[in-house]
């Protein structure tokens, strides 16, 4: 008799483990191979993605640039492997910042309740009636071009989703027993909120900050692209759509077509995963 294997490949594995959807997959693959070309740009980069080549202004791909040159002769590729750095670090810095507030604001809110529930409560009704690009577009006019206004703006913006978000699962988890019996053995709010419920919640909290990175990236990119974001210098996606105008005026879109497929691909996938694990979560806890 021949044996029978039970053991899973592990390409199956894997897309059992992502939930069985080719999409989830092809998603996670696509940013995890984002990360590591934003980690390892210095070292992959073929040019310097602000060397100005005037000869090579608008130029096709090549076997010099494989994707093309903008209208200075600035390197395509280069640019994108490097501005992948700036275009994810301003994502990922309005998520650390939108999420850890977030989350100390509706855990106050749910776990105290009162007063202090319906001042939180109605403090982030207010900005979340403020939309998000018009208070980074106010801030940035205010302390000018950089990344660290519009990331303080957007994480300002944002947080009002994960703090409504936080203070619901707070009040469901609020009302299970094990937090009245840890209450009765004398354990204090801090301790149980740290130890018990907010590693509860967690996995809900991070779906929706993994979706709030995809649109955190298309507002950060939607600024550069008004000249709002970083510096003209620095390689970024946003900004290199909005170098690009003069480019496809001349008929050599490539340079400001790429930065845009990116934008799209990279918010996509973001979206995918963090609602795939949104759903994973829902289904885990019916």
């Amino acid at each position: 008799m021949t044996a029978v294997l039970t053991r899973r490949p592990g390409l199956a594995r894997l897309r059992a483990a992502s939930g069985g959807s080719p999409l989830h997959l092809a998603c996670l693959g696509f940013v995890a191979l984002l990360v590591l070309a934003a980690l390892l740009a210095p070292w992959l980069t073929p040019h310097d993605p602000n060397a100005v080549d005037l000869g090579a202004a608008l130029a096709g791909p090549s076997a010099d640039h494989p994707l093309g040159a903008d209208a200075a002769g600035r390197d395509t590729l280069s640019r994108l492997l490097l501005g992948a750095r700036t275009s994810l670090l301003g994502p990922l810095g309005v998520v650390v910042t939108s999420t850890l507030a977030g989350v100390a604001v509706g855990t106050a809110a749910a776990w105290r309740g009162g007063w202090l529930d319906s001042v939180l409560s109605r403090s982030t009704e207010l900005v979340f009636a403020f939309p998000g690009m018009l208070l980074a577009i106010l801030v940035v006019s205010v302390y000018g071009e950089g990344l660290l206004a519009p990331v303080a703006a957007l994480g300002l913006a944002y947080l009002p989703y994960v703090s409504r978000l936080t203070r619901s699962l707070v009040l469901a988890e609020r009302a299970r027993p094990y937090v009245s019996a840890y209450r009765v053995q004398g354990h204090s709010a801090l301790q149980i909120c740290l130890r018990h419920v907010l590693p509860a919640i967690a996995p809900v909290v991070l779906a929706q900050s993994t979706i709030n990175f995809g649109y955190a990236l298309m507002d950060l990119a939607g600024l550069s692209f008004l000249g709002l974001g970083v510096p003209p210098l620095t390689p970024d996606w946003g900004r290199m759509v909005f170098d690009g105008q003069t480019a496809i005026q001349h008929g050599y879109p490539l340079s400001a077509i790429l930065p845009c497929v990116l934008v799209v691909l990279t918010v996509v996938a973001f979206n995918v995963v963090g609602e795939r694990w949104a759903d994973r979560v829902a289904r885990r806890d019916r």
